[in-house]
């Protein structure tokens, strides 16, 4: 048997009908949103699991994370200046040649065209990062063996009535987790944010450059970005900072937090309007490194992707783009600990009541605000960063 039948056998074994019977009743809930047995049937003609992707639920396999970098890099090794560089300055240049469609954008959804157009950099770097995974093998594979069925099970549905809509085939390439395009849509996604901007047709993210920002902005606006007000302010921590308060319940007007101390960088000025908007501090390397104030639009891009550096990543592009410098702070040279290591230390935190979140090895606000209340509560020296000697003492 060669080894893709014997993952194939190990993969039917988690279910309790193999991979084909599982396409197979799949059937009526995609016939429900109005994709015909014709389409049906020569969408899965042939198609086998990946089970090479990552995060599926294999009896027998170890689990394989995914490795996004957001989430195994250091804030300094993501947040790469010279990558900003790069990408700032050609995002001028396309600033430039869509002037009219990012105004536009702008009008219709209230997102200024730097943001979407620092989302287009992220997610596939201009356009230049093309996906190599067929979408419906992904979906449909994760759908019958991954860690959230039902999620995927319904994206592999819309994939197959993007099919049924007239979406070639051939255009449904996308990444391990289904994303599709210049701004990387989800099938439903598609469905409920997709914007046809330049012209007669269907929303085409995969080519029209000013359909796919068009997309990125309603999936902002939907999901409540505020029009004129900031992503994120970065400042000067005063000496008194409590790293244990930078996580997203401890909010105060941005006026209330500049009166205790912090002070936005490069003396920049801020508008009358934007003292009284309500945010919360971040800390992205603990009390070390840079701190910003991050109002409600900051959690609206975070709600678009989940990480705090894909965030900073996005909006500090976006303002470099706009004609920002550079952070002020420098990003310190801090040593990432492995997942495991970190998933440890959330365990402890749990059992020390300190900790009431996913134990998932990711060093977010609220574990690193956790760690900085057990360094408090132990007499260490408060920073609020995982680091192998605070592992050690936690686990001794």
């Amino acid at each position: 048997m060669t080894v893709a039948l014997m993952l194939a056998a190990c993969a039917s074994s988690a279910r309790a009908e193999p991979f084909h019977d599982f396409l197979q009743s799949t059937f009526p809930a995609a016939q429900a949103l109005g994709v015909s047995r014709a389409t049906f049937d020569a969408a899965i003609a042939g198609l086998e699991p990946d089970l090479t992707l990552p995060d599926l639920a294999i009896p027998g396999r170890p689990e394989t994370a995914p490795q996004q970098p957001e989430f195994v890099q250091t804030p300094g090794h993501y947040l790469r200046e010279a990558n900003f560089q790069r990408l700032a300055a050609q995002g001028k240049e396309l600033a430039a040649q869509y002037k009219s469609a990012l105004a536009r954008i702008e009008r219709e959804f209230g997102v200024p065209g730097p943001v979407v157009l620092a989302i287009w950099a992220r997610e596939t770097d201009y356009g230049r990062e093309i996906q190599g995974h067929d979408a419906l093998q992904v979906l449909a594979t994760q759908a019958y063996t991954g860690k959230r069925r039902d999620f995927f099970r319904n994206e592999f549905l819309y994939a197959l009535k993007l099919l049924q809509d007239g979406v070639p085939r051939s255009e449904l390439r996308s990444s391990w987790g289904g994303a599709m395009g210049l701004t990387q849509l989800l099938p439903s996604e598609y469905y409920n944010y997709a914007v046809h901007l330049d012209g007669a047709g269907k929303p085409d993210i995969w080519h029209s450059v000013p359909d796919a920002l068009a997309s990125a902005a309603k999936q902002l606006k939907d999901k409540g970005w505020r029009r004129g007000e900031p992503w994120a302010i970065e400042v000067r921590l005063p000496a008194s900072v409590d790293c244990t308060q930078a996580e997203p319940s401890h909010t105060r007007a941005i006026g209330d937090w500049l009166k205790a101390g912090y002070a936005p960088a490069y003396g920049r000025k801020l508008k009358a309007a934007d003292l009284s908007l309500a945010a919360s501090l971040l800390l992205p390397e603990g009390a070390s490194g840079p701190g910003f104030l991050t109002p409600k639009n900051y959690y609206v891009l975070k709600d678009y992707n989940t990480s705090d550096l894909y965030v900073l990543f996005v909006g500090h592009l976006a303002d470099r783009i706009a004609g920002a410098p550079p952070f002020e702070h420098p990003w310190s040279k801090a040593a990432q600990l492995k997942t495991a290591d970190v998933e440890t230390m959330q365990q402890r935190l749990v059992a020390l009541g300190l900790y009431h979140d996913k134990v998932d090895g990711k060093a977010g606000m609220l574990t690193r605000a956790a760690l900085g209340a057990y360094q408090k509560n132990n007499g260490l020296t408060v920073d609020c960063w995982p680091t192998a000697e605070l592992l050690t003492h936690m686990t001794r």
